[in-house]
């Protein structure tokens, strides 16, 4: 079951990915790491509203940035949407054992 602390961080990680704007930034991450700006060009947002989603999606942690002078980059986290992953896997593998247990219950003759 999830602890109380990955349960914040699932909650934070749905959150984050619930917004259509951030998940087309995850998206656009997966080519490779790119400048606040770069990530920011195709929403036509400012740049702070641009921070304001990154924001989230490091707090999820799903996003990491690192500054160099004047530049901030984006670089998504390897393994960042494991939290959610193993979250529907685990309701996946509950309700396949309970349609089985229902399939097999309607096939049995007695």
């Amino acid at each position: 079951m999830v602890n109380n602390h990955a349960g914040d961080r699932l909650s934070a990680l749905y959150h984050a990915l619930a917004d259509p704007t951030r998940r087309e930034m995850v998206d656009r991450l997966r080519a490779g790491a790119m400048s606040v700006s770069e990530l920011g060009r195709p929403t036509g947002m400012t740049l702070a509203a641009v921070g304001k989603h990154i924001a989230a999606l490091e707090a999820a942690g799903v996003v990491r940035t690192t500054k160099r002078g004047r530049v901030r980059t984006c670089a998504l986290v390897p393994h960042g949407l494991s939290p959610a992953a193993a979250w529907l896997d685990e309701h996946e593998r509950f309700w396949n054992s309970r349609i089985d247990a229902l399939i097999e219950h309607l096939e049995d003759p007695a």
